[in-house]
């Protein structure tokens, strides 16, 4: 196992009496983890075993490394990432590269307390500094073998979030997206949204690193996904979707990010990564967009380019509710885009005084949430209307409307029928 030949650094007979203790070295360290490591104390016995067993391996790779050259001070000899074999690769992702670099340092402490008497006549120096020089090559081993399984674990999850955020965006069953999210660790803590810009491009690994640095940085749970040039990021725990998305652009390439709605889980999500899709499509349409821009702020070019949800949110929720509040604003509303947005004008073609139009004007904001006296609103004002007219299905109206008896409903009727 050893080379024996004497010459410059040889250490034959200290080999002799390291490969003697070497079992007594490995309980010895052990041991004095047991004492000075809190959190070894805790690992199950299996785990425990499985250290005793890399001690063992790491006395062992000791002689070989001083039999190998390695004690001398112009060595390049490095330790094999072999001593790592003895422990499964369970033993990896139960403990940390920084816990392993501790439980490195309580063993060469020990082996360097007993360098006196393992060391032969006159070798206790050189033994001494071949075990400093031993104990930095083990750490770049250590290092090594971490290296790898954390590329190994991110190409995996890599690939993982690629079917997750790829079953996603198809709409798949909420069953596969919770069985993919759990072997992600995805804790699913709400709200959910999802959001979509374009990949900045390069490594999709270097992608999504930043992604997960900018993501931890907010405290927010991510899983990201490059699909062609269109970089879609699943957001998790975030109380304001659109708030944190803004905060995760230096991520993504240039032009338009869109937020879709927030939703209550990732079972959910598919509605948001809809939404959101729909939205980078259309954002185009409008240049002056924030970014980014929620995915609701895009419904009229969402209904232009052919979004069927988009154009049933501005049915219902504008032209429905128009409909439903009566009070001639559907009216009022069509006068004023008709006189160029002035009020004057809008109410002499109504015949009613200017106030009159105005109250009416604020009633419209009041229970659409959009402002015909804002240009942005009044254009998904106006998109809205048409939709609603083009569209052969009456907005639905609701119960309690239908149900009542006063003078009021029977208007609001009389309105729906006039309307239609």
């Amino acid at each position: 196992m050893v080379g024996n030949e004497p010459g410059d650094g040889d250490l034959t007979a200290t080999l002799r009496r390291i490969e003697r203790a070497a079992g007594a070295l490995a309980t010895a360290s052990v041991a004095r983890m047991d004492e000075t490591l809190p959190w070894f104390r805790a690992l199950p016995a299996d785990q425990r075993s499985w250290v005793m067993l890399v001690a063992q391996a790491g006395v062992r790779s000791l002689v070989q490394w001083l039999g190998s050259g390695g004690g001398s001070a112009d060595s390049t000899q490095e330790v094999s990432d072999e001593v790592f074999a003895a422990a499964p690769q369970a033993l990896a992702r139960s403990i940390t590269l920084q816990q392993t670099v501790a439980l490195i340092k309580v063993t060469i402490d020990v082996v360097e307390e007993q360098v006196p008497h393992l060391a032969a006549e006159g070798e206790q120096q050189q033994l001494h500094d071949a075990v400093l020089r031993f104990s930095r090559e083990i750490a770049f081993a250590a290092a090594r073998v971490y290296a790898r399984a954390a590329e190994s674990r991110g190409a995996w999850d890599a690939r993982l979030q690629a079917l997750l955020v790829d079953a996603l965006l198809r709409g798949d069953s909420p069953d596969v997206l919770a069985s993919r999210a759990a072997a992600l660790g995805w804790a699913d803590a709400p709200p959910v949204a999802v959001a979509v810009g374009r990949s900045p491009g390069g490594e999709v690994s270097a992608v999504l690193h930043t992604v997960y640095r900018q993501a931890r940085r907010i405290g927010a749970e991510v899983i990201g996904g490059v699909h062609g040039d269109r970089l879609v990021v699943v957001l998790g725990g975030a109380d304001d979707p659109l708030a944190a998305t803004r905060k995760l652009l230096s991520a993504f390439g240039e032009g338009p990010v869109v937020v879709g709605p927030a939703v209550p889980s990732l079972d959910a999500a598919a509605e948001s990564a809809r939404a959101a899709l729909a939205g980078f499509r259309a954002a185009p349409a409008w240049p002056g967009a924030p970014r980014p821009v929620a995915a609701t702020e895009l419904l009229p070019e969402r209904a232009l380019a052919g979004d069927a949800e988009a154009r049933r949110r501005l049915r219902h929720d504008v032209y429905g509710v128009l409909i439903r509040a009566g009070g001639e604003l559907l009216e009022t509303l069509d006068a004023f885009f008709a006189a160029g947005g002035t009020l004057e004008s809008a109410a002499r073609a109504l015949f009613v005084h200017p106030n009159t139009v105005r109250y009416r004007l604020r009633r419209i904001a009041e229970v659409t949430g959009l402002s015909p006296l804002t240009a942005r609103d009044a254009f998904a004002l106006q998109v809205a209307l048409t939709v609603g007219r083009l569209d052969p299905v009456a907005p639905p109206v609701p119960t309690q409307t239908m149900g009542s008896t006063s003078g009021k409903t029977s208007q609001t009727g009389d309105d729906h029928r006039r309307s239609l």
